[in-house]
Parts: structure tokens; C-alpha cells; sequence
């Protein structure tokens, strides 16, 4: 069984990070053990063999595709906030109006224009809280790297 020490030293030999005690030790366990030693002569064949592997660079078309996938993407995504703003824009400027006429009228009960008022005062706070919610937990959420 290969523990983890062993292991931890290992890589550290591999990748020429190991200090001099830790080398020493490291010395120590493989002339100590013939299964760490073979473990450890097996890691370096496989470390030589990954060095001399080199990446296939992508072609001038994957490129293209790859950055014209990014420019749609950027791109719609601010084609539907400029169209959410303009939305918002508008039908908040429709509600105003709409609310504003209907307590300017005289045939309407006062109990009708308070509850009105208080309906659509209501929904503002309401939506407040939710954008404020999103934004605080956007920014403290701890999982929003997973994909669900």
C-alpha cells in the first residue's frame, strides 16, 4: 500500500519542487521499499511519455466558430437587457399613467384610488425587495459555479 506521504514527496520530486530534507526522506523510502520504488520509477515513465505529448493547436476554422459562438452570445445577452430596460421603461410609464388618470378621476370611490395606490406601491416595494435579494445573493452565492 503506497501512502500518501510517498505520494505527496512524489510529485514534489517530479515536478523539481522538493526541498532537501524532503528529498532525503524521499531517498530514504525508496531505498527502503522495492514497491515504492518500482511505484515511483513507473510515475517517471509515465511524467517522461506526458512531457513529450504535445497539444494539437485548433485549425483557423475552430477558432472562428469558437469567437463567433462568444459574439452571439455577448451580443444577445445585451440585446435582452436593452430590450428588458425598454420594456421596463415602458410599461412602468403606462402603469404611471394609467394610475395618474385613474386617481385624477372624479366618478372613481376614494376607497378605489387608496387601494389603487396602495396595490401598485405595494408591487414596487415588492419588486425592490427582489431585485435587491438577487443581487445579494448573486454575489455571496457559493454554488454558482455548478451547473443544475
Amino acid at each position: 500500500m503506497i501512502n500518501e506521504k510517498f505520494v505527496v514527496l512524489m510529485e514534489k520530486y517530479l515536478s523539481n519542487e522538493i526541498s532537501n530534507e524532503e528529498k532525503k526522506e524521499f531517498e530514504e523510502m525508496l531505498s527502503s521499499d522495492s514497491n515504492l520504488k518500482a511505484e515511483f520509477e513507473e510515475q517517471k515513465k509515465i511524467k517522461e511519455v506526458l512531457n513529450k505529448m504535445k497539444l494539437k493547436n485548433p485549425s483557423r476554422e475552430v477558432w472562428d466558430s469558437y469567437w463567433m459562438g462568444i459574439y452571439n452570445r455577448i451580443e444577445r445577452g445585451i440585446a435582452w437587457v436593452v430590450i428588458s430596460i425598454g420594456a421596463l421603461i415602458f410599461f412602468g410609464y403606462a402603469s404611471y399613467e394609467i394610475v395618474n388618470a385613474f386617481i385624477k378621476d372624479t366618478q372613481a370611490p376614494p376607497l378605489a384610488k387608496i387601494g389603487i395606490a396602495m396595490l401598485v406601491f405595494g408591487g414596487l416595494i415588492l419588486l425592490f425587495s427582489i431585485i435587491r435579494e438577487k443581487i445579494f445573493t448573486s454575489k455571496r452565492d457559493k454554488y454558482k459555479e455548478i451547473q443544475r
